[in-house]
């Protein structure tokens, strides 16, 4: 290895042009990735015109929908069971065939279950002795009277 690198000469031409790529690489790399950052940003931002312009779209068409007085009446009949002067309406329940309707559940248990404890005794019993139970709190002593006073403090 020492050898062949005995055998290359390097002028200085060429250590000027090799400088002058590093250089150029290192000015260059930063601007690309901006350049790249940029086109993703903008390519997003134009994905969402495009999505903002459907959505536009379908509103203007529900808007001419809307401006139809046959729609309207269309969508108070259907919604609102709107009628107009004179007619009958029929309100069918059940109309769905047997395989739609909804299956009962079936109980849980065919046992009826017993508590072991009469829990309205234990429910008394749990609120006598709450009303029955003494102050925690040791009386204190210098404490003043929560009830305000006529005088004025100093």
């Amino acid at each position: 290895m020492r050898e062949w690198l005995g055998k290359v000469r390097v002028s200085g031409f060429v250590v000027i042009m090799l400088g002058l790529v590093v250089l150029g690489t290192f000015v260059l790399v930063p601007t690309v990735s901006t350049y790249m950052d940029q086109r993703q940003q903008i390519q997003a931002l134009q994905n969402a015109v495009a999505v903002s312009q459907n959505d536009v779209a379908e509103l203007q068409s529900q808007r001419e929908r809307w401006s139809d007085p046959a729609y309207i009446t269309t969508q108070a009949r259907e919604r609102l069971y709107y009628t107009f002067p004179g007619e009958v309406v029929y309100l069918i329940d059940n109309d769905l065939p047997a395989s739609a309707t909804p299956q009962e559940q079936q109980d849980v248990s065919e046992d009826v279950g017993q508590t072991r404890t009469d829990w309205m005794a234990q429910l008394v019993r749990s609120v006598a002795a709450s009303g029955a139970a003494q102050v925690a709190v040791p009386p204190t002593i210098g404490v003043p009277d929560p009830t305000p006073s006529a005088t004025p403090a100093p």
